[in-house]
Parts: structure tokens; sequence; C-alpha cells
């Protein structure tokens, strides 16, 4: 599934290849992906504006026009966002996020474009997504949302992060008390700051909070640095079998927080 630094990487390639560009057209005849919205209701909010910034909180993103509503793009469990350059022109699309196998250059792939719009000069944002579990909404609501992961500072993080007595995995995943860590960047980070996933947050040190809050930010840059979580250390070794890459210990693996957890037994504490 998409988290952070997935979102991060398609908000970049909107930021850098559609911002200033006029929208003609919109289809938003997917009325599962676009719901609440009627067929047609998005279409006659956007044509005619331009898209001027990207922005996003934890896995949430949204656009912003020159005088329109705001666009709401989720990307679900494996949206993608690519942005074709104007016609005649010899650019590349820029694809927010990889294409592994099931990318929109195989055969058959354009049936997985859930949302498109269309601007002025020919080209495109399309949100491509092979299981339509993406969202697309005007004026997203994102009350509910605490603070994002990669921007909160120290203070919000320790009073965020460390009251009650939540394990410790289940309260980074709770996207009311930090926005935007999901399964594999919450076992990536744990690793790293060689904190116990089942410790319970009440337990935790001054200390503990802000190494965790570093090695978090550390883990979101190398992730959005080489292509999305699952380019981090730990990732490949959670698996039956797997070994810490640092000390060689067998991974261990249970639930926290409803989800699939591993973590080294020796080094976690």
């Amino acid at each position: 599934m998409p988290e952070l630094p997935e979102v991060e990487t398609a908000r970049a390639a909107i930021e850098r290849s559609a911002l200033g560009r006029i929208v003609a057209d919109v289809d938003d005849s997917d009325s599962f992906v676009c719901r609440p919205h009627a067929p047609g209701e998005i279409r006659s909010a956007l044509v005619g504006h331009r898209l001027v910034a990207a922005r996003r909180r934890g896995k949430s993103m949204w656009c912003e026009t020159d005088g329109g509503p705001l666009l709401g793009l989720h990307l679900g469990m494996a949206g993608r966002i690519v942005v074709t350059p104007p016609a005649g022109t010899d650019a590349e699309p820029d694809a927010g996020g990889d294409y592994w196998g099931d990318g929109p250059t195989r055969p058959g792939a354009t049936a997985w474009y859930r949302f498109t719009l269309h601007f002025e000069d020919g080209g495109a944002l399309r949100l491509h997504d092979k299981r339509r579990l993406g969202r697309v909404r005007l004026d997203p609501d994102l009350d509910a949302l605490g603070p994002d992961a990669e921007e909160i500072d120290r203070a919000e993080f320790r009073r965020r992060v460390g009251r009650g007595r939540a394990p410790l995995k289940a309260r980074l995943l709770d996207q009311s008390a930090l926005a935007g860590v999901g399964n594999l960047l919450a076992d990536e980070t744990l690793w790293r700051s060689a904190l116990d996933p089942r410790r319970t947050v009440d337990t935790l040190t001054t200390e503990d909070l802000d190494l965790l809050r570093r090695e978090l930010r550390a883990a979101i840059r190398s992730a959005v640095r080489y292509g999305g979580v699952h380019t981090g250390e730990i990732i490949e070794h959670r698996r039956p079998g797997g070994r810490c890459p640092r000390c060689g210990a067998e991974m261990v693996r249970g639930t926290v927080g409803g989800r699939t957890t591993w973590w080294c037994a020796t080094e976690q504490r």
C-alpha cells in the first residue's frame, strides 16, 4: 500500500509537471472512485481552472486551483499518478511512483485509468489504479488527520506519540495521532530505533521519543530518495527465516495494532 513516501513522490510529480496547466476536460465517470460526487460534478467544478499547488499531509494529497475547489487525490492500495506532457513534446510521462510489472505501458493498462484531467495543451494527469481503491474528492476533509509524520516538530511528537498506554506500533499507525506511517514504514522505523513494537508508549523516555522521531524522518527521506518504503533496510528480512541485518538474530513475527509485525527480539527492547 502506498505510504507517505510514495504519496510524496506522487505529489512531487504533480508539482513538477502539472502546475500552471489549464484543465480543459475531466473524466470523472468512475462513480466508485469519485464518490460521493455524481459523474460530471468534478468536471463542472474544475474545467477552466489551473492547478496552482500540490499539497500533502500523511497519505492524503490534494491540489489547489486558481479560485476553484481543492482536488483531493488518494492513492488507495495501489494507485499511481501519471502526468503526460503537452502534445508534440518529446518528454516522457512523469510517473508519481514506479510501475514494476503493472504500469500504464503494458497492453490493456489504460483500462486502469480511473480519473483523468485533460489539459488544454494536450497532456493529462491520470490516476492509474489497478485495484480501483483510490479516491478523488472535491474539498477533502482533513480534520481527522494528525500532523504530518515528516514535518511534526519535536515537542508535538513527544506529546502525541508518548501519551496513553498504547503499544508503540499501534500509536505510529494511528493516523489521528500522526499522519502518514503505514505498516512497513513503522517496522523500518522501530528497527532503526531498536524499539520493541509491543512496548507501551508510557514506558518511553524523552530520549526514546526523540530518537524515534529522528529515525522516522530518516526512514522517510531514504524511502523517498530510493523509490518507496519497500527499499527499507529491514523490509526484505520481514519473512520466515529472515535475519536482523545488524546482529544476525532471526526475525520474530507477531500481530501488533492489528497488523502483521516483524522485529528483532535481540536488539529491539
